[in-house]
């Protein structure tokens, strides 16, 4: 049984890294990171089967792959936090020669990270050729990915979910953020993507809908479901509904911060809106 008060206190500290990480340096992705930030809480500390230490293998644990890597903030916070590397290297993000770059990068070896994922587009099919693999290996864990709704609007993806389903890839659970907002504008109104659950069944995939995207519990329940649902010939997707800036009341449903920084009198806000808690800042 998961601890939601504890998983809503590493939610509240990590909404905290993601401001002030993006603050310091006056650069970054805050919208997509807030409104994910339950998403990545829950994933890596309630459902993915994960061993101690890291390598880029990957053998005999779960497996997991951010497509849109512009979000990097909530993956360094929850990947520092979950013990992959020292917090106070969230001190060093964005800045030259740092292992967190502004998008995940692998050269610099950044425990956690096994995929440069600047480039929107090419998760799926990362995510798909390591699903297979751990087939090949005889290795029974899951491959879990996220990407963005707009994200959808490159071409490259349905090519990658046609291939799973055609090719029974069933070790693969990946999770597309709706929020509705992209770079330019609302996802509607830049490039409609249509019903996109029904798109992906159209596919052949099996489709779970998650209209509760920022409750820790509601996330939970829905990658577990998704769990029992592989293993029987079809990839599972997840479209999970999330408020961009979920948390930081002057960001949310709005593009206007997918990737802008906010000033100091903003971070006080926001930081306002989420009280330092016992795990402290960095």
């Amino acid at each position: 049984m998961a601890d939601i008060k504890k998983l809503e206190t590493l939610v509240q500290q990590v909404r905290r890294d993601i401001v002030r990480m993006v603050h310091k340096v006056n650069s970054g992705h805050p919208g997509g990171s807030l409104g994910c930030t339950e998403f990545f809480v829950a994933l890596f500390n309630e459902v993915m089967d994960l061993k101690e230490g890291f390598d880029m293998d990957g053998i005999g644990e779960d497996l997991f792959f951010l497509s849109n890597g512009h979000i990097s903030p909530v993956y360094y916070s929850v990947l520092a936090r979950r013990g992959y590397f020292p917090i106070d290297e969230l001190n060093t993000f964005r800045l030259i020669n740092s292992r967190l770059q502004g998008h995940p990068t692998t050269h610099e070896g950044l425990p956690g990270v096994r995929i440069a994922s600047g480039s929107l587009g090419q998760g799926m099919s990362v995510a798909i050729g390591a699903a297979q693999a751990k087939k090949l290996n005889g290795d029974r864990h899951l491959v879990y990915s996220l990407h963005g709704d707009g994200e959808l609007q490159e071409g490259q993806n349905w090519e990658a979910i046609m291939y799973a389903a055609g090719k029974k890839v069933d070790n693969l659970i990946a999770t597309i953020d709706r929020n509705g907002q992209q770079i330019d504008g609302g996802t509607e109104e830049v490039m409609p993507l249509g019903d996109v659950k029904v798109k992906f069944e159209a596919f052949g995939w099996e489709v779970l809908s998650l209209d509760k995207g920022n409750d820790l519990q509601a996330i939970i329940d829905t990658l577990q479901t998704a769990k029992e649902r592989t293993g029987k010939g079809k990839p599972v997707a997840i479209i999970m509904e999330t408020v961009m800036g979920h948390g930081v009341d002057f960001m949310m449903h709005t593009h206007a911060w997918h990737g802008k920084a906010p000033n100091d009198e903003q971070l006080q806000d926001a930081l306002a809106q989420n009280p330092e808690t016992e795990l402290g800042d960095y």
